[in-house]
């Protein structure tokens, strides 16, 4: 499209603006040598950015930017701004929304795999910066749609919901093969692993504990936190003991999981072929590398949110380009958009997000196009614990993900005692 329009001479005197996640700006300007020679493109970025007094067709630059910078791009003529990853600006009341929102442009585009990753009024926040006014004030969407979808399950107004933006929705899905006849096909497979003894003890003290804290807790704010905190112990618990200790033992017999996947990893290996394997923690990605490291002789490469826009940009090129990288750690929120990763044929979940839509996203880092063997996608859950109870309800779910994503797991916390240690116990 944007070749279109220089093509037609729009883009001679006003530029396009497209702000992407910092750790795309690189993929971003491949992209365009490759499939748009014809677009000159720029990038906006880092401690010594200068836009400069000729401005190439394409200006790039990060959301970060566009927060700090926005008085200088607004005065700047665009004749469109487009956002990749476009939940970066989901929540209306965030400085960072309210600065894309300021750039004036003729046209404004969001791109977006996951326009709803937890509720409703994300995709107005999105709908409101791409096509002002279309779905009305945030209070009235939430009234008319966002409460009959999400709370009570009304296909009739999400069908409605969905008349309404579909003239104003381009959606592109890989399963249609009118769309993309030559993906190849994407297995996924949920593995049960059972806890270690070690595991097992840990679980039933955070559990009873946790639950006693919230007996007579009316507050739901205290509530809910406490239900994530027990939550985020237990799935550390379910990884391997030393995650949630933060110290101790980290030999591999504790867990479970980690035992599992070292198994699913050695035929991966003996067959020469390449892994994605995620996690949400950083500690979980550190430690990962040394059982990956001690078992197959190499420690795999670790992407995760401290490292610079060039040592994301080189692991990527290491893992797609070198033949002996099998495996990649990468933290599921640095990692899990954007990148192009094709050369793995393996995607393993190491703990789970319950977020149908970040997973999602997660596992088209190496299903996506330009790939051309099938991409199977393993999913670890502790049996009998929580993990399994809750996969099974969200899966249940699933009918309504594509506009009511589940709340991550907040919503959890809004069950009560009986449910929860339903939930929780130990089967």
């Amino acid at each position: 499209m944007l070749a279109k329009l220089k093509e037609e001479g729009e883009l001679a005197s006003a530029k396009a603006l497209v702000v992407v996640p910092t750790t795309l700006l690189s993929n971003w300007s491949k992209e365009i040598s490759r499939f748009a020679p014809s677009l000159s493109s720029q990038v906006f970025h880092g401690s010594q950015r200068e836009m400069g007094q000729e401005l190439a067709d394409i200006v790039l630059t990060s959301y970060g930017v566009v927060r700090s910078d926005s008085s200088k791009l607004k005065k700047l003529p665009w004749r469109v701004v487009v956002t990749d990853e476009a939940q970066n600006i989901k929540n209306p009341t965030t400085a960072q929304t309210k600065a894309v929102k300021s750039i004036p442009a003729r046209t404004f585009i969001a791109m977006s795999g996951t326009p709803v990753e937890n509720r409703l009024s994300e995709y107005w926040s999105i709908m409101d910066y791409a096509n002002r006014g279309l779905l009305g004030s945030l209070p009235s969407f939430v009234k008319e749609y966002a409460i009959p979808i999400q709370k009570d399950h009304d296909h009739e107004v999400a069908a409605r919901f969905k008349r309404v933006a579909a003239p104003f929705l381009l959606r592109r899905l890989k399963s249609d093969k009118s769309i993309i006849t030559d993906l190849p096909d994407k297995v996924e497979q949920d593995f049960l692993c059972d806890l270690s003894k070690d595991q097992a003890a840990l679980y039933e003290s955070v559990v009873r504990e946790g639950l006693a804290a919230l007996e007579g807790e009316s507050d739901l704010f205290r509530r809910q936190g406490a239900v994530l905190q027990m939550i985020l112990a237990l799935k550390q618990i379910c990884n391997h003991p030393a995650h949630y200790l933060k110290t101790g033992d980290t030999d591999v017999s504790r867990s479970g999981k980690v035992q599992l996947l070292l198994d699913l990893l050695e035929p991966i290996y003996e067959n020469h072929q390449k892994v994605l394997v995620f996690t949400q923690f950083r500690e979980a990605g550190e430690l990962l590398s040394g059982w990956i490291a001690d078992r197959f002789s190499r420690r795999p490469q670790f992407l995760h949110g401290g490292l610079t826009r060039k040592q994301r940009d080189e692991m990527v090129s290491n893992f797609q380009t070198d033949p002996t990288e099998r495996a990649f750690v990468l933290s599921l929120k640095a990692g899990g958009t954007g990148l192009n990763l094709t050369a793995a044929t393996y995607v393993i979940h190491f703990d789970l997000w319950w977020n149908p839509a970040v997973e999602q996203q997660a596992t088209d880092r190496a299903y996506r196009i330009g790939q051309d063997r099938n991409v199977t996608v393993y999913r670890l859950i502790t049996k009998n614990t929580f993990e399994e109870r809750i996969n099974d309800m969200i899966q249940s779910k699933r009918e309504l993900a594509e506009l009511s994503v589940g709340t991550g797991e907040n919503w959890i916390g809004n069950l009560d005692n009986k449910a929860l240690r339903e939930v929780f116990s130990l089967a």
